[in-house]
């Protein structure tokens, strides 16, 4: 039976599966009078038939070990009981227990088998690699009853290896044998197009052309006290010809943005289904807002046939449970609800107002007061949904402009960088960095330079056990590139210029644009020419990609890092969606990152030398990225240089990918056991932290379900139930202050 049959399966027809696959398993249950004793038998039975150090066996024994255990849910902030195997017994002895089927049904209504076909897969993992490892029993049926501890009911555990035998060729029998091979993986990065194709740029245009007409009728019908009207009495050509002028301003499309559902129908051609519609009209009334520029719609392909436009549309159009929670959202990063006076949940006691951000010790967020504190759009998946929520960010550009006292505030906010003994890396967003004006981005970056070199005066004249951490980084958080390239003007380029010339005299070391192309099709000519003016100025492009189920499939982020690497962006991180309800549409589980990282990332994963190699010309040399990553690529014959780290930020401690399954619930979303990331440093509150829980907020049939809905063929996904344990990976030397 193929995986997407059995992703179709009810409580009952499952129940067969396993009545006929691990008859042992339900002969446990059937005699077994609670769930401790079903617990016992279980894993006495994993321990008798291991023959050696199995991964799997393990994480079958941590998820039977924890039934009845309560953790702490860092991201909610509430403990949660874990009891994977009480669901289990009651499953396999009834799985028509109207009790048990209440639980789980999820908040939609639907009961659900996925916690079951998650254990199914792990259970056949199990059986097949014990075949793969040995076909001889070891120990004996009296050794299964001893390690019982007289705990155990008369259950009849008796078992011939004839019986096991049959039972694993015919697990082995249930899932296709297709598996994503090397040239599976490669090959499926040409099912992504970029926006350097002569087909999407063909699409682009006729957007851009059907569009022409709606602007000018918008233009006609704004205020004359605008900056873009139209002379009285000129001609239709001539006013389309004003706007393909306009048309290279981004202020041009800020003062053009759509700020409705209706006006986002009418700019895609009337494309947007009635559901949809629907759906919009009870966000605008929640108080979402709705910004997107005309130039980003130009992306998305509103014909029948042509490119998958799914990663760019999933980053304007909101789903039903971000609707439904707006209002109540919560903040992930944790230490980003600022009190004055009191710690951080870091652990950092941070200056008054909500300007600077601080997880790790060596490194914090500024947010300037400024038109930084919007953006170029609204992504569905904002990590700061929650300030958009509260009214700390929005789309009210004229009154985001700095006031008197900004100046005075930048000034203290300067003295908490410069006397902090661990601060070392400067990141300015928002909101965008890039939204902010040039004279006001150059005011705060002509203050950055400032308190970079009062902290190295002040490091002269203390003893080498006091000095403080000069500033060596400094990164501009900004989604521009993707959102408006026409921002990146002569002028901007210049204030760029300027501090990195500056920066260096003072020994920063590494001056940053840190953005977000979430899909291949962002990369467009003009995306293309703001990323070649910004490397003339000296500095470094690296990205930040929201891995959502639209980039999660197979080969879409491997080819938006080949496409990075044409011009001369370096992938950053590859992060994991939030786990909130408010993200559940576009949640791609934790184990889809690990497995991409394992069955596809791997092939442009450069090893230790070669990294160093490309430090030295990149920082060091600080060449041209564009032809050393080039050069690079091609000396080593990599498809793409896989720069990036695959992470999920947890709440208040940081980035990590080390974790292991400790068991479900009810409706089958996993619950996973963190370790911090050993290969950075950390605030001290994670030494009191000890192991830290987060459940998933969305299972893996879920997600598989998903992308067959997508047309993915979910066979090569298949190895995905075997990523329950993972190691965050090294940082990549190139990144290493």
């Amino acid at each position: 039976m193929r995986i997407n049959q059995l992703l179709t399966l009810d409580l009952k027809k499952l129940h067969e599966i396993y009545t006929r696959e691990f008859k042992e398993i339900i002969d446990f249950a059937l005699h077994s009078d609670t769930t401790v004793s079903f617990q016992t038998k279980l894993i006495s039975y994993l321990d008798y038939l291991d023959c050696s150090d199995n991964e799997v066996k393990a994480t079958l024994k941590t998820i039977f070990f924890y039934t009845g255990e309560k953790v702490y849910e860092l991201s909610t902030g509430k403990n949660l009981v874990v009891n994977t195997c009480d669901y289990l017994y009651r499953f396999l002895k009834n799985p028509s227990d109207e009790c048990l089927i209440k639980e789980l049904t999820d908040r939609k209504g639907r009961v659900k088998t996925d916690l079951f076909l998650d254990i199914y897969f792990l259970l056949q993992d199990f059986f097949s690699s014990l075949e793969k490892e040995s076909t001889e029993e070891k120990g004996s049926i009296n050794q299964i009853e001893s390690a019982e501890n007289n705990n155990s009911s008369t259950a009849d555990l008796s078992h011939k290896k004839n019986g096991l035998n049959d039972e694993v060729k015919s697990a082995n029998e249930q899932i296709s044998p297709d598996s994503l091979t090397k040239e599976i993986a490669l090959k499926a990065m040409e099912r992504w197009p970029s926006s350097l194709d002569k087909e999407v740029q063909d699409i682009a245009l006729k957007n851009k052309n059907r569009m022409i007409p709606l602007l000018i009728k918008k233009i006609e019908g704004k205020s004359k006290q605008s900056k873009f009207n139209f002379p009285e009495g000129i001609s239709d050509k001539e006013k389309w010809s004003m706007v393909e002028t306009w048309w290279e301003n981004y202020l041009f499309h800020l003062a053009m943005a759509i700020r409705s559902p209706e006006e986002l129908n009418l700019f895609l051609d009337h494309t947007l289904s009635a559901e949809t519609m629907t759906l919009f009209k009870k966000a605008a009334d929640k108080g979402i807002p709705f910004f997107t520029t005309p130039y980003f719609l130009t992306l998305m392909n509103t014909q029948e046939d042509g490119y998958d436009d799914y990663a760019v549309r999933s980053y304007v159009l909101y789903s039903p449970e971000l609707v439904e929670t707006f209002g109540e959202i919560k903040a992930w990063e944790k230490e980003d609800e600022i009190v004055a006076g009191k710690p951080n949940a870091a652990g950092w006691i941070l200056p008054e107002g909500h300007n600077i951000h601080r997880r790790y010790p060596d490194v914090a967020i500024l947010i300037p007061d400024t038109i930084g504190r919007a953006c170029g759009g609204l992504c569905a998946s904002c990590q700061r949904m929650y300030d958009f929520q509260s009214g700390h960010l929005n789309f009210e550009l004229d009154k985001l402009k700095p006031k008197e006292s900004w100046k005075k505030k930048l000034e203290r906010l300067m003295d908490f960088f410069e006397k902090d003994p661990l601060l070392r890396d400067i990141l300015i967003t928002g909101g965008d960095a890039l939204m902010s004006q040039n004279k006001s981005l150059k005011v705060i970056l002509d203050d950055v330079i400032e308190m970079a070199r009062r902290k190295k005066e002040t490091n002269k004249l203390l003893p080498e056990d006091k000095k403080l951490r000069e500033i060596k980084r400094v990164r501009l958080g900004s989604r521009l590139l993707a959102y408006l390239p026409m921002r990146i003007g002569d002028e901007l380029i210049k204030v760029l210029s300027d501090f990195k010339k500056q920066a260096t005299e003072v020994g920063i070391e590494h001056v940053v644009i840190q953005t977000h192309f979430q899909s291949p099709l962002e990369i467009t000519p003009s995306a293309t020419k703001a990323i070649e003016k910004i490397l003339s100025a000296g500095w470094l492009i690296t990205n930040q990609l929201v891995y959502n189920v639209a980039a999660s499939r197979i080969g879409h982020t491997t080819k938006l890092r080949q496409e990075l690497n044409k011009v001369g962006v370096l992938p950053y991180y590859t992060f994991s969606v939030k786990g909130f309800y408010e993200n559940h549409a576009i949640f791609a589980p934790i184990e889809r990152s690990v497995h991409e990282a394992l069955y596809e990332k791997v092939y442009g994963r450069p090893d230790k030398e070669k990294q160093i190699e490309l430090y030295k010309e990149l920082i060091v040399a600080q060449g041209d990225p564009i032809k050393i990553v080039s050069d690079f690529q091609k000396r080593y014959k990599l498809p793409f240089v896989a720069t990036d780290r695959n992470v999920l930020n947890l709440p208040a401690i940081g980035k990590s990918m080390t974790y292991k399954l400790i068991g479900y619930k009810p409706t089958g979303e996993r619950i996973l056991q963190f370790k911090h990331d050993k290969t950075r440093e950390h605030s001290p509150v994670i030494e009191k932290m000890g192991n830290i829980y987060i459940a998933e907020n969305k299972s893996l049939a879920d997600y598989m379900k998903q992308l067959e809905a997508l047309g993915e063929d979910i066979t090569l996904y298949k190895d995905i139930w075997k990523c329950n344990t993972s190691q965050t990976e090294r940082v990549f030397d190139l990144f290493k202050l």
